[in-house]
């Protein structure tokens, strides 16, 4: 899913490409590599239009933005290959293809403000929240006090699911991008939650004009109210813990697990 010829979403593997398909773009991908005698990891980007016939686009001599779902789908460290490329090493699976392992999603996170037609953002960031738990990856270098400024790609990190299957993906990014605090900027989250939210995006039928395509933002804080107001009336209900001033809990964010539930200290 791209705006403007950027990706924003990306997914592997793609919800059109069958298996047929994607046997015929990789041998063209690899007679591409070959007839300029490339030894190293790159990407060759092909363009599938309605008829389902693919058309090559370009290839990039090195590795992309996108890497980290081919390497959850695949469980390969395409990094890692790239280097032991350069040392003159072979790759670690010659002669054999990888399968293919569940579905990944990523989201690039922008500093930008979908809602005034993706105008750059800037600012100072606040304590920053980065998701985690089973299946999410954070690709980036973001922290408290970092400084974001016009001069520069305005992407902060990736943010990548990978699940079972394809609804799995999502539900999982989903929620990774709710758990994702980034104050003292605007980003992109919204926009992208409304991307995963979209009929289009869920069915697997939408291509390159998604995002120009999508409805005008609606209150996305009220898909956030239920959960607030589920923490305000546990924290209302549940009786406050005495927590000692050693315990390492102290060093945690204002919400704690003590052996009496979740409670605000």
């Amino acid at each position: 899913m791209q705006r403007r010829h950027q990706k924003i979403v990306e997914e592997s593997p793609s919800p059109i490409v069958d298996a047929d398909l994607r046997a015929r773009m990789e041998e063209a991908a690899v007679a591409a590599a070959r007839s300029c005698s490339y030894t190293s990891a790159g990407t060759v980007e092909f363009l599938v239009g309605a008829d389902r016939e693919f058309h090559f686009l370009e290839m990039n001599t090195r590795i992309q933005v996108e890497h980290p779902i081919t390497e959850l789908c695949y469980g390969v460290d395409l990094v890692r290959e790239q280097i032991r490329i350069a040392e003159g090493h072979p790759i670690s699976f010659a002669g054999v293809h990888p399968p293919l392992r569940g579905h990944a999603i990523e989201a690039r996170i922008c500093a930008e403000d979908a809602d005034r037609g993706f105008l750059p953002s800037t600012g100072t960031l606040g304590t920053v929240q980065l998701p985690g738990g089973p299946g999410v990856r954070c690709d980036g270098h973001v922290y408290a006090g970092q400084t974001i400024t016009l001069y520069y790609d305005n992407l902060l990190l990736k943010i990548i699911a990978h699940a079972e299957d394809r609804p799995a993906a999502i539900l999982r990014l989903k929620r990774a991008l709710y758990e994702t605090r980034l104050p003292g900027l605007t980003t992109n989250i919204p926009f992208v939650l409304r991307v995963l939210d979209d009929p289009r995006f869920l069915s697997g039928d939408y291509d390159t004009s998604l995002a120009e395509d999508l409805p005008a933002a609606a209150a996305d804080d009220e898909d956030i109210v239920p959960v607030v107001a589920a923490a305000l009336a546990l924290h209302r209900r549940v009786p406050k813990a005495v927590i000692p001033a050693h315990s390492p809990t102290k060093a945690l964010s204002p919400w704690v697990q003590a052996d009496r539930g979740w409670m605000n200290r």
